[in-house]
């Protein structure tokens, strides 16, 4: 199958490139990096900032609509300019392109109501904490209002070799040997390896049914403690946690916020509402109908899922 890859020269685009390319399609990437940038070099790539309109495109049997504006933080024109009029961009240059795969997130489902086991048809939308999670809310919206057939993947902190969010923001949140950790660490989540989310974006370009939501996420809901100290130890730094009462960390993050918004502070706060959200409270998905409609069955866990694209081979 020859396959487009938007965000090819970022994390989650580059990895299911190369598995894609490995599974033995024919790939050709797209990413806003030149090519001298990119970390892994594709055989085909071709440089496109998506939130600067359409392109013109040889034919493709599918398109994997991977790029994003990945945070917790920052202007909001940004996030609308990448993940709103970027989707309506890639949705016009590939608009006669039969397969159209767009990876979303769960981020998009509304936080008022119950995050465990969730359901593809929980409610997406408002309340969300982030400028990334409405806009990708919106992206779907428009996807759905399209009236072509689309099949949007929803997974849920993405980790992997080449993550620039999720690991360095650990390891940077480390202070004398300890991560401070809202909460009591027991409750649960659904986390995503970027080589599960690779298996379901194949399964969804081979899928008979061209059209759906699915819910994308290891096979394993383990603890937060659990997770953070066997990804601290796998990557052979000390494991120790220290755990902060969520009320006062949940405080702390909105009292954060305020100051970085009053002082125009373009950095992300070292503390977040979203982060306090994530870390201590539960947040699982239901992927059954993935299991049951894609055939997805996920090999890897957050405990041995490869560190690098070489320990693939």
């Amino acid at each position: 199958m020859r396959v487009a890859i938007t965000g090819a020269s970022g994390f989650v685009g580059s990895c299911v490139a190369t598995c894609l390319v490995r599974r033995g399609h024919d790939v050709v990437g797209f990413g806003r990096r030149p090519r001298s940038g990119l970390a892994a070099p594709f055989r085909s790539y071709k440089q496109w900032d998506i939130s600067a309109g359409p392109i013109a495109i040889d034919h493709f049997d599918g398109v994997v609509h991977c790029a994003a504006q990945v945070g917790q933080w920052g202007p909001r024109s940004v996030y609308e300019s990448v993940n709103v009029g970027g989707t309506r961009s890639v949705l016009e240059t590939f608009q006669r392109t039969p397969r159209f795969v767009h990876i979303s997130t769960a981020s998009v489902y509304a936080l008022d109501q119950s995050t465990v086991k969730i359901p593809e048809d929980a409610r997406v939308g408002e309340p969300l904490l982030t400028d990334y999670a409405r806009t990708k809310a919106e992206a779907e919206q428009i996807l759905a209002a399209s009236g072509r057939p689309v099949i949007i993947l929803r997974p849920h902190v993405v980790y992997g070799p080449g993550d620039a969010t999720l690991l360095p923001r650990v390891l940077a949140a480390r202070r004398f040997g300890r991560f401070p950790l809202p909460g009591n660490g027991r409750n649960r989540i659904s986390v995503s390896s970027v080589f599960n989310l690779a298996l379901a974006v194949e399964l969804a370009l081979e899928s008979v049914d061209p059209s759906g939501v699915f819910n994308v996420a290891d096979e394993e809901e383990p603890t937060i403690e659990e997770m953070l100290r066997t990804t601290l130890r796998r990557h052979g730094v000390g494991d120790r946690l220290l755990h902060i009462p969520h009320w006062a960390a949940r405080t702390l993050a909105a009292v954060n916020e305020g100051v970085w918004r009053a002082a125009r502070i373009s950095s992300e706060p070292t503390l977040t509402r979203y982060a306090v959200a994530h870390l201590a409270e539960s947040f699982t998905l239901d992927v059954a109908c993935a299991r049951a409609r894609l055939g997805y069955s996920p090999p890897w866990t957050f405990r041995d899922a490869p560190l690098s694209l070489a320990d693939l081979e």
